[in-house]
């Protein structure tokens, strides 16, 4: 089971997800977010790290132009967009670099509807809890309306994952609708403050979903 942490701003807790086995590194470019990661970090700090993780870059709402420098300043591997991106802008940046597009989802939400015109516009899917703003929210993601919405494409599993949902992850995992899970996505569950992880619990979660 693939693992992505996002909103790191730390430079040392990237390198040791790499040292644990964690895939993806998340970094929040969004001025809003608590996790800004340009409050704490800049690209040539990053580029010089020689991270074992792959380095996602998170954008919501951003111009094509911004997104493209800080690919480049920062050596992203992938970008995911969390905004109200259109397929167009989608389908504009994954044809520069690896593109997740995240959808918040409520609870009455007809998932195939709210995806169908991205599916060629990008790489994979994430699904986060909706909330009242952009981000994640903490909240749980309700993971059985994944059951009935037949995602034909590789997603990240986001919302509000905490460490004791190892064991239901994995049941999840056997079930028809996870054909196509990639990747799970956690971050504020497992952190001490906004950006700063408790790496002993990330451990823990990653042994845990994997054994």
């Amino acid at each position: 089971m693939r693992v992505k942490v996002c909103g790191m701003t730390d430079l040392r807790q990237m390198h040791q997800l790499g040292e644990m086995g964690v895939e993806f590194a998340g970094m929040i470019f969004y001025h809003k977010s608590p996790r800004f990661v340009l409050k704490h970090l800049n690209g040539e700090m990053v580029k010089r790290a020689k991270l074992k993780v792959y380095k996602v870059g998170v954008f919501v709402n951003a111009s094509y132009d911004e997104i493209l420098n800080h690919v480049e300043n920062f050596g992203l591997d992938m970008v995911q967009l969390h905004g109200d991106e259109t397929p167009r802008f989608c389908e504009k940046v994954s044809d520069y670099i690896q593109t997740i597009k995240a959808f918040r989802i409520g609870e009455d939400e007809n998932i195939p509807w709210k995806v169908k015109d991205y599916y060629d516009s990008c790489d994979m899917y994430l699904f986060d809890t909706l909330g009242a703003g952009y981000g994640g929210t903490g909240k749980k993601f309700n993971w059985e309306m994944l059951k009935e919405a037949a995602i034909n494409k590789p997603y990240f599993l986001s919302g509000g994952i905490e460490s004791g949902d190892a064991a239901a992850i994995k049941l999840f995992a056997k079930d028809e609708a996870a054909r196509n899970l990639f990747a799970l996505d956690v971050n504020s569950k497992f952190e001490v403050s906004p950006g700063v992880k408790d790496m002993g619990m990330v451990r823990k979660f990653v042994e845990e979903v994997r054994g």
